[in-house]
């Protein structure tokens, strides 16, 4: 069964999607959207430090948002102004991965693929980073469930029950750090923010709980994941946006609800 591409695909996309489908709802609760970004950006510099170091490129891309959470959470708690350090940092490892990966002696390799994604091309060893990484962040935000929401509800009362909404924003960080490794070369450095923001957007408007949510951004995503390479399949289209382009149709097509439950 998996040596068929396409089945590859969609296996990596739904494993993709258990990740982003609950985290998402996290960075839209807690308007995290630009970090996904810097993270994703930073990736590129991982790739460039992977090729020059011969290491594979997940440990690479892993490392790089690794030091990009841990770097933009200390900067936090120092008091900086969170979008301007996510601009600073976002936009100088893009562009300083780019420049690596030109000086880089024999190495010829399209980066369009890390920017915009190859699911088609996934292979069985992508299959095992991208399930196990998921799982680990599945498992991570599971366990963290209610200090994340009680965190995010309110610091004030989660200081109260004994929690700390320092720790907290560091496993969201780490969370998306692990998930923006796994899918760079699922949908890209460009595009895994849209995976995670857009069907995450699409669940708030007919749910009502959080629980609900969690569960109706992952469907969302792995339908988003599904038409999106049967897009790409009849129309002959790019796959990673082509899927994105199908989450934004499901977001489009929620806004209905938004207004019904305003009525």
């Amino acid at each position: 069964m998996l040596d068929d591409f396409l089945t590859r695909a969609a296996l990596a996309g739904t494993g993709l999607s258990l990740a982003t489908g609950p985290l998402g709802c996290f960075v839209v609760w807690r308007r995290m959207a630009y970090f996904g970004d810097a993270t994703a950006h930073a990736a590129i510099l991982g790739v460039a430090l992977a090729f020059a170091a011969g290491l594979p490129i997940y440990a690479g891309t892993l490392t790089v948002a690794l030091a990009m959470a841990a770097t933009v959470a200390a900067l936090a708690s120092r008091g900086h102004a969170m979008d301007t350090v996510l601009g600073v940092l976002a936009h100088s490892a893009l562009a300083f991965g780019l420049v690596a990966v030109s000086f880089l002696p024999g190495v010829r390799t399209d980066l369009q693929g890390f920017l915009f994604g190859d699911i088609l091309a996934v292979s069985r060893l992508d299959l095992a980073w991208v399930w196990g990484g998921a799982a680990a962040v599945l498992a991570l935000v599971a366990w963290n469930w209610q200090r994340l929401l009680t965190s995010t509800v309110n610091e004030e009362l989660a200081q109260a029950e004994g929690g700390d909404p320092r720790r907290e924003r560091l496993v969201l960080t780490l969370a998306l750090a692990v998930t923006v490794a796994v899918s760079i070369k699922i949908v890209g450095a460009l595009l895994i923010a849209a995976l995670l923001i857009i069907p995450a957007a699409a669940a708030r408007s007919g749910t009502r709980t959080p629980e609900a949510m969690a569960a109706t951004a992952t469907a969302a995503s792995v339908l988003s994941v599904l038409a999106g390479l049967g897009l790409s399949l009849h129309l002959d289209t790019p796959a990673g946006p082509s899927i994105v382009a199908a989450a934004a149709c499901l977001f489009a097509l929620s806004l209905p609800l938004t207004r019904l439950r305003r009525d």
